[in-house]
């Protein structure tokens, strides 16, 4: 029988349960402050709408504590703003999105090297732009594959998006975990979908989370680097 969620966390700020009773496949790993920091990007919209960066993370700060989308941020510096239309905006004006090597977390080729070489098919998918895809794709990351909500038309938190998941990798649902910071995002509609759940300290989501024992509890897993990952998801 699968454990609860309280079964499957310590009480320590890092779960140390052991290699699950129930096989896992394939590890799937949300993009933004799972893999990428985010800084950048944000930093790129304070100069494309004329304000302070500190001003785009103190609002990013405050719609996060408030539970609302970090996109609405961006509506508060500029209401009625079609955040769509500006990107395209962007991107014609020479200011597109940029992703390198340099975006990435440190411990993340690392992790991503050591679930493979365990025989674990491993995929990255999140919200993003067909853009952001053809970004990573670009940086040969140790990953079987990559997608975008853009790419599928779905965005997370909708089932549809769960559902394209469930099918892109190898196993049963149950057999599949989805690594992310956002509980609302990645961890509640990922295990409503039948997936194991891995819930990492990072970023604003993931960070508020660890003072939040029913996020935290939510999650078969809760991490604070991604190469904890490799020895909780292996067989002995």
């Amino acid at each position: 029988m699968e454990p609860t969620p309280h079964e499957a966390m310590s009480d320590c700020p890092t779960s140390s349960r052991p290699y699950p009773d129930r096989v896992i496949r394939s590890v799937v790993f949300d993009v933004g402050e799972t893999l990428v920091n985010d800084t950048r990007e944000w930093r790129a919209w304070a100069d494309w709408l004329g304000v302070p960066p500190h001003t785009v993370s103190a609002l990013v700060g405050a719609v996060t504590a408030q539970g609302r989308d970090n996109a609405d941020a961006l509506r508060l510096i500029r209401p009625g703003i079609d955040i769509a239309a500006e990107r395209a905006a962007r991107e014609a004006a020479g200011h597109g999105e940029q992703l390198d090597e340099t975006d990435l977390y440190p411990d993340v080729r690392p992790a991503l090297a050591a679930l493979r070489e365990r025989g674990l098919w491993v995929g990255i998918v999140g919200n993003q732009t067909v853009r952001t895809a053809e970004l990573l794709r670009a940086l040969n990351l140790p990953a079987d594959a990559i997608a975008t909500s853009g790419e599928w038309g779905a965005a997370k938190p909708d089932p549809e998006f769960y559902a394209r998941l469930t099918e892109w990798a190898p196993g049963a649902p149950g057999e599949i975990v989805y690594v992310g910071d956002h509980p609302a995002n990645d961890i509640h509609p990922a295990r409503a979908a039948g997936l194991r759940t891995a819930l990492i300290r990072r970023g604003p989501w993931g960070h508020l989370a660890a003072e939040d024992p029913a996020a935290r509890a939510a999650a078969h897993w809760y991490i604070n680097g991604l190469g904890e990952l490799p020895a909780l998801l292996s067989p002995p």
